[in-house]
């Protein structure tokens, strides 16, 4: 490959690559902004942030598809030339997602206090983690709409509305976080309760504007704004797959926080509020390193919908060499700041004294995350679904032993991370090069 070609691949990257990765860094913030906020309440709440959080992200992670397939399906329509079917594609994504938030939303609701119980929470923790929950459980359909019109746009090449109004909604829930947990004047505050309505009243603000941009779009080109059915049947078929893709990945994130609570050495809630801080921090993280990945879904479904394959190998190359790169550099970051990170969350010593050596082992295995999320999201923009669901299943049935037993044995929080880095992220490593490797992947035209 000429310097002028690669150079010019990386700039097609990086147009789309650098709005997600602020977006995608500006999103994780809601839950930097509560964990900073309610861990001054005391760790008891901060960890039962961490059980809530665990659920709520697991729930709508779930439907992470309706931005993955939607980016996918619209970028292939609009590398096919037809930008009108484009966006009908994703107007049917956005109905979905107001279909599936209620549902999501009447089920939750009604059943808080169990999915807290499955995580084995004590007393002490699973009280604020209900209360959490179950307000927070109120903002799913913002959060499930925010997720198709994101998808939307980056499949029509934009990641820079999403980058606004994910800096504004943020923005937005930091100040609502303060106002109703700490109180002003003469309202008291409301505690962890007041966090979780702050995010939810954030989140229907930051779904309203997506709404407006997108469904503008959509009457400029003349594509239909009612629900079709056959185009949501089709769009809930089509994310079937990837769906099973998350949701083994999601097993595995809360089997990794079941460990940490079967494997707590002494205080429960100094182990539970230290995995928690670790994991939002490796949240962040995973969030900054997926900026590349989100832009190879949109790039990969784009050149496959034009019928350039070798243009997609081309630029899946130069993302992979971008993925390691961002990996190293956020490792090396993460490891030279990993002391001064546990004050700014909790007024608990121990806490902070446990979270060191955790977030070293989340540093060391930034590289090789930096790989797997780049190589996830070309085969999701290639619409590589069922391979991913098999392939998921595959890592989940190596991955659970191995940290169930680490948590069995009281291994701790530290060993349950060291299995989550090495075990999780190696294993999806293995089975994403495999497949990047063949030719299977690789199917041109319209979705």
């Amino acid at each position: 490959m000429g310097r002028a070609v690669g150079r010019a691949l990386d700039r097609e990257i990086w147009r789309l690559a650098l709005p997600a990765f602020l977006a995608l860094v500006a999103e994780p913030l809601f839950l930097l902004a509560d964990a900073a906020i309610v861990g001054h309440l005391g760790t008891e709440p901060l960890a039962g942030l961490g059980v809530a959080a665990a659920v709520l992200q697991t729930v709508v992670g779930i439907c992470v598809f309706l931005a993955y397939g939607t980016t996918a399906s619209v970028a292939r329509l609009l590398g096919a030339g037809d930008r009108r079917a484009a966006l009908a594609q994703g107007i049917d994504g956005v109905w979905l997602a107001v279909v599936l938030g209620v549902l999501v939303t009447l089920v939750g609701v009604a059943a808080t206090g169990p999915l807290v119980g499955l995580l084995g929470a004590d007393a002490a923790v699973a009280e604020p983690a209900t209360t959490y929950l179950r307000i927070a459980f109120l903002g799913t359909t913002p959060l499930l709409v925010m997720l198709a019109t994101t998808g939307v746009l980056r499949g029509l090449q934009d990641t820079r509305t999403p980058l606004v109004v994910a800096v504004g909604g943020n923005a937005l829930n930091i100040v609502l976080n303060l106002l109703l947990v700490y109180g002003v004047g003469s309202f008291d505050g409301m505690g962890i309760a007041g966090s979780a309505l702050g995010s939810v009243l954030a989140q229907l603000a930051s779904a309203a504007v997506l709404v407006a941009v997108v469904v503008r779009g959509a009457r400029a080109e003349g594509a239909p704004l009612s629900p079709d059915l056959a185009g949501i049947r089709a769009a809930a078929r089509s994310g079937v797959a990837l769906v099973i893709r998350t949701v083994t990945l999601r097993a595995a994130l809360l089997l990794t926080t079941y460990a940490v609570v079967l494997g707590a050495h002494g205080d429960q809630s100094v182990s539970v509020a230290t995995h928690q801080l670790a994991f939002t921090i490796w949240s962040f993280l995973a969030f900054a390193l997926d900026a590349i990945a989100i832009a190879a879904q949109a790039i990969t479904g784009r050149y496959l919908g034009a019928g350039d394959r070798e243009g997609t190998r081309a630029v899946t190359g130069r993302m992979v060499r971008w993925g390691a790169y961002g990996g190293v550099v956020s490792g090396a970051l993460l490891a030279a700041t990993s002391p001064l990170l546990g004050p700014l969350f909790s007024g608990d010593d121990r806490v902070h004294d446990l979270l060191v050596p955790v977030l070293l082992v989340v540093a060391s295995g930034q590289p090789l995350a930096g790989v797997v999320f780049v190589l996830d999201g070309v085969l999701i923009g290639a619409g590589d679904g069922t391979y991913l669901a098999w392939a998921g299943l595959a890592v989940l049935a190596v991955y659970a032993p191995v940290v169930l037993a680490v948590g069995a044995l009281d291994g701790g929080v530290v060993l349950v991370w060291v299995a989550l880095a090495a075990v999780l992220m190696g294993a999806r490593f293995v089975v994403l090069v495999l497949r990047a490797r063949g030719d299977a992947w690789l199917r041109t035209g319209r979705p």
